[in-house]
C-alpha cells in the first residue's frame, strides 16, 4: 500500500513539474477555458438581470391582480363616429359596479382615470400625468409614501383639492424645497395642495397588450371624486392643430382576486361580463400572472440559448488542451520510452498525463470563475444594466470546464501510454 502511494505521489509531482516547465505554453493553453467559463457566467448574469428586472415590473402589477383598461377602438370594429366632435368610449362606472356585485372571488376593486397635463409651481413646470384614484390605489399598486401621507377616504368624501406627487416631479418642480402643503397648479387652471410624495419607482416598459410604458414618478394623484367634480368626464385634446373631446369615465380598473389560483377563472368571467356591455371592443384585459409565467418561460429558453452559445468557448478550450497535450506527447516520446523501459505501466503513463491535463483544466477554471465574477460588475458599471450572478451558473460553468478539459486529455494520455518502449526510444 505505501509503495503504491509513494509511486503515485511521485508521478503527481512529476506531472506538476511538467506543467510548470512551460509556463507560457500552459497559460496560452488554458485561455480557451478561461474565456469560456467567464463568458458563460457573464452572459447568464446579464440574462438573469434582464429577466429579473422584467419580472419585478410584472410582479409590481400584482400577481393576484387583473387589469382592465379602456382603449380607443379602431374604425372597423366600433360604432364610434370618428368625425364627431365628441367621442364616447371606454369603461364606465356601471362596469365598476357590475364587477363589485357579480364576481365573488374579487376582494378589491380600484378605478383610475388618467390623462397628461402640465404641472407648475412658480416658474417651474413639467409634463406630468394627472391620475384620479381611490385610496386603495396605493396599497394595491404597492406604492410607498416617503413624505406626508397618502390619499384618505375623507379626501374622497369631501372632494378635497389635495394631491400626492411623484418623486421626480417633487425634485424637478420644487427644487429641493418641501412640497408638503404647497399648491401645485395643473393644466393652468386647477390648484391642488400637496399632502404626500411617492417613493421612487423604476419606470416600466410597455407590458402586455394594453399597458403602455409608465413613469409613476411624474404623477399628480388626486381623489377620484375631485376629478369628477372639477374636471368632469370629458377630456379635451389638441393634437397637431386638431381639437377633439373624448368622454372617458374610467381609464383603468384594477381588480384584486382572493388568491393566484382564482386569477384565471376570474379573468374568464370578467371577460364575459364586460364583453356583454362593450360590443365595440373598447377595452383590453391584462393578467400579470400570465405575463409573469411567460417571462419565466422566456428566461429559461434565453438562458439555454446563451449558455449553449457560451459553451462553445469551452469546447474550443478543450480542443486547445488536446492539441497541446498531443504536441507534448510527441516532444516527450523519449521520456515515455525510458519510463516504460524501466518498468512503468501504461496506467502510470495515463495517470501522469491526466494529472497534467486536470491541473491545466483546474487552473483555467479557477481563473475563468474569477474573471466571470468580476465581469458582471464591470458590465453594470459601463452600461447601467442590472446583472445577477447565480450560484448555479458558476457551478455549471466550472463543472463543464473541468469535464471538458479532462475528457479532451484522455486521448493524448492513452496515445502516450500505447507507445511501444523500443519504438519510443528509437524515435526519441
Amino acid at each position: 500500500m505505501i509503495p503504491s502511494l509513494g509511486r503515485y505521489q511521485a508521478m503527481f509531482i512529476t506531472s506538476i513539474r511538467g506543467v510548470l516547465m512551460h509556463k507560457l505554453r500552459s497559460m496560452l493553453t488554458v485561455l480557451g477555458l478561461v474565456f469560456g467559463v467567464a463568458s458563460v457566467i457573464v452572459m447568464l448574469a446579464v440574462a438573469e438581470g434582464a429577466s429579473r428586472q422584467a419580472q419585478e415590473q410584472i410582479e409590481a402589477l400584482g400577481v393576484t391582480n387583473i387589469i382592465v383598461r379602456s382603449k380607443k377602438p379602431t374604425e372597423t370594429n366600433s360604432n364610434i363616429d370618428f368625425r364627431s366632435f365628441e367621442q364616447d368610449y371606454g369603461l364606465k362606472y356601471d362596469d365598476l359596479q357590475r364587477i363589485e356585485e357579480t364576481l365573488t372571488s374579487v376582494v378589491g376593486v380600484t378605478p383610475l382615470r388618467e390623462f397628461p397635463q402640465e404641472a407648475r409651481f412658480g416658474d417651474q413646470a413639467m409634463d406630468a400625468r394627472l391620475v384620479a384614484v381611490t385610496p386603495k390605489y396605493f396599497t394595491m399598486n404597492r406604492i410607498e409614501i416617503v413624505r406626508g401621507r397618502a390619499l384618505e377616504e375623507a379626501d374622497l368624501k369631501s372632494f378635497a383639492n389635495v394631491c400626492v406627487i411623484g418623486d421626480e416631479l417633487a425634485k424637478q418642480v420644487f427644487r429641493g424645497r418641501s412640497p408638503i402643503g404647497k399648491s401645485l397648479q395643473v393644466a393652468n387652471q386647477h390648484f391642488f395642495r400637496v399632502v404626500g410624495v411617492q417613493g421612487y419607482k423604476t419606470p416600466s416598459a410597455g407590458v402586455g397588450s394594453s399597458l403602455s410604458a409608465q413613469d409613476l414618478n411624474r404623477d399628480v394623484v388626486i381623489p377620484l371624486t375631485t376629478d369628477r367634480s372639477r374636471i368632469g368626464e370629458v377630456v379635451e385634446r389638441r393634437e397637431q392643430g386638431n381639437f377633439s373631446r373624448q368622454r372617458l369615465e374610467i381609464s383603468q380598473i384594477t381588480i384584486e382576486v382572493v388568491d393566484r389560483y382564482h386569477v384565471k377563472s376570474t379573468a374568464s368571467a370578467l371577460e364575459g361580463l364586460i364583453a356583454k356591455y362593450h360590443p365595440q371592443d373598447d377595452y383590453a384585459i391584462t393578467i400579470p400572472l400570465d405575463l409573469l409565467e411567460q417571462a419565466q418561460a422566456t428566461q429559461r429558453i434565453f438562458n439555454f440559448v446563451l449558455g449553449a452559445t457560451a459553451a462553445i468557448s469551452l469546447l474550443v478550450g478543450g480542443i486547445g488542451i488536446m492539441n497541446i497535450m498531443l504536441a507534448t506527447v510527441s516532444e516527450r516520446t523519449r521520456e515515455i520510452g525510458i519510463r516504460r523501459a524501466l518498468g512503468a505501466k501504461q496506467s502510470d503513463i495515463v495517470f501522469q498525463f491526466l494529472i497534467e491535463t486536470a491541473s491545466l483544466s483546474l487552473f483555467g477554471t479557477l481563473v475563468g470563475v474569477a474573471v466571470g465574477l468580476a465581469g458582471p460588475s464591470l458590465v453594470s458599471y459601463l452600461s447601467g444594466m442590472e446583472t445577477v450572478v447565480t450560484v448555479w451558473s458558476v457551478a455549471i460553468a466550472a463543472l463543464v470546464s473541468l469535464a471538458v478539459g479532462i475528457v479532451f486529455g484522455i486521448y493524448p494520455a492513452q496515445r502516450a501510454a500505447r507507445l511501444d518502449p523500443i519504438e519510443a526510444l528509437r524515435r526519441g
